[in-house]
């Protein structure tokens, strides 16, 4: 049976158990109640298709309401340094305008990432334009000065590296796949941080 199949598989690396004595949703609240970390459902009424959905109770929807909001700030994150990226006038402009691309690239692959993880959590990865905005932990930004695109990415950057540090504290052990990703994340936006930094203070 796949069920103890997989069970089998999760053993050989943690502690695992197997338990179809309850409901799903009651099952949910035990595990809740004894505080484990992690939970997989399989749906029996698509075996045929090998539907194994990962799960960490209920968790989940706290959880993707904050990765909607981190995909809202990446998704901000881009646009602005696109923005800038095109608009960027002045004698160091060409650099910083490369550099700019960089991070608008890099922010995508977070944004993707999130997404991703949204959907394994069962949930739907919010790409509504309307209220971006309202949703990002970032601002976007319409300035003209070079000086003035480098520090508003810098805010940016800092707010969002406080935004992370605080999901990766809420959510803990209740998903470590989700804050490892976020732990990766983090360690970018820590670096376009700096070199934000750098580039400001040489302007």
């Amino acid at each position: 049976e796949l069920c103890h199949r997989i069970k089998a598989d999760l053993q050989r690396h943690t502690m695992a158990v197997y338990d179809d004595t309850a409901a799903i949703g009651k099952l949910y609240r035990r595990q809740d109640d004894i505080g484990t970390p992690w939970c997989v459902t399989v749906d029996v009424d698509s075996l045929d298709d090998g539907a194994v959905t990962p799960s960490i109770g209920p968790y989940s929807e706290q959880i993707v309401s904050l990765l909607n909001d981190a995909l809202a700030t990446e998704l901000v994150c881009v646009l602005r340094y696109k923005r800038h990226h095109f608009t960027a006038r002045g004698m160091a402009s060409p650099a910083i305008a490369a550099e700019f691309m960089v991070h608008a690239t890099e922010e995508t692959g977070h944004a993707d990432k999130i997404a991703e993880r949204i959907v394994q959590l069962g949930g739907e990865p919010d790409f509504n334009p309307v209220t971006l905005l309202e949703r990002s932990h970032a601002d976007y930004d319409t300035s003209s000065a070079l000086r003035d695109m480098i520090r508003a990415n810098l805010v940016a950057e800092r707010v969002a590296v406080e935004a992370y540090r605080q999901m990766i504290g809420l959510i803990g052990d209740k998903d470590p796949t989700t804050r490892r990703m976020l732990e990766t994340i983090l360690a970018d936006e820590e670096e376009h941080a700096d070199e934000m930094s750098d580039l400001l203070e040489k302007q």
